[in-house]
């Protein structure tokens, strides 16, 4: 077991390093898909980029690594639920928009923060209790809904049916979520029941602490070539080509 967690650490961070900082960003597939379909298409796109948003997993599954009861567990999913639902729809809806790089080097600070939390650092650092964990929840589920709208706005919305499109993107995403929370749930059932559990605890939101750190230099990288492309040792073109699978499209917003 202890060899199988080895591997499991190092596959993580390989990934990590070698996935782009924007993996779930829409592409142009996405929203050619988008435009040609309809409401069941976005519901799709809303599933596939909860599953493929690995900043987004990273947070719940430290939300998940200590909860064993169902009710402690449907308490933070639906505070985080209503959390993201809020924004993706208020936010797109009004068309505010950030720089998604920026938003998701922030969503990779709430990955921290749960890691740190999960290693008892406020009170090992701090002396002080934790804060409240419900209401910290729902506040992140409103950064991650913003980061979601973000990406939601790349796609071609139109205004006709617009509020039925929105609404199908966010239970896609609700979909997306129930499968990955239900996926984590076994295997961290299943991983609590052997000891390496209580040896390896510890080391595993350790790497979660650190996957967050590498997501946000990831970012905060990406945003500099992004803001500042005439500074780097590239012309345009070629600085275009190695980033639009990145953000799925070259342009500033």
């Amino acid at each position: 077991m202890l060899h199988f967690m080895k591997f499991l650490l190092t596959l993580a961070g390989f990934l990590l390093t070698t996935l782009p900082a924007s993996a779930h960003a829409m592409t142009t597939a996405d929203q050619a898909t988008a435009l040609a379909g309809g409401n069941p298409e976005y519901l799709i796109l809303g599933a596939t980029h909860m599953l493929t948003g690995y900043d987004h997993l990273l947070f719940l599954f430290g939300v998940m690594f200590f909860l064993t009861s169902f009710k402690d567990i449907l308490k933070f999913v639906t505070a985080f639920t209503l959390g993201h639902s809020l924004t993706l729809i208020c936010a797109t809806l009004l068309q505010l928009k950030a720089n998604y790089y920026l938003i998701d080097a922030v969503i990779a600070l709430t990955v921290c923060y749960k890691a740190f939390d999960n290693l008892d650092g406020f009170k090992r650092y701090f002396g002080m209790a934790s804060p409240n964990l419900v209401g910290a929840v729902f506040f992140f589920g409103l950064i991650h809904g913003f980061g979601l709208s973000t990406r939601l706005q790349q796609l071609p919305l139109g205004q006709d049916g617009l509020v039925l499109r929105i609404l199908s993107f966010n239970v896609g995403v609700e979909i997306g979520q129930v499968l990955a929370l239900g996926l984590m749930w076994v295997l961290l059932a299943q991983w609590r029941k052997t000891p390496s559990f209580a040896r390896l605890g510890r080391v595993c939101n350790v790497a979660l602490l650190c996957a967050g750190l590498l997501l946000l230099l990831m970012q905060l990288h990406t945003y500099q070539h992004w803001r500042y492309a005439e500074d780097f040792p590239l012309n345009k073109d070629e600085h275009f080509h190695v980033h639009e699978g990145m953000a799925g499209s070259g342009h500033k917003h």
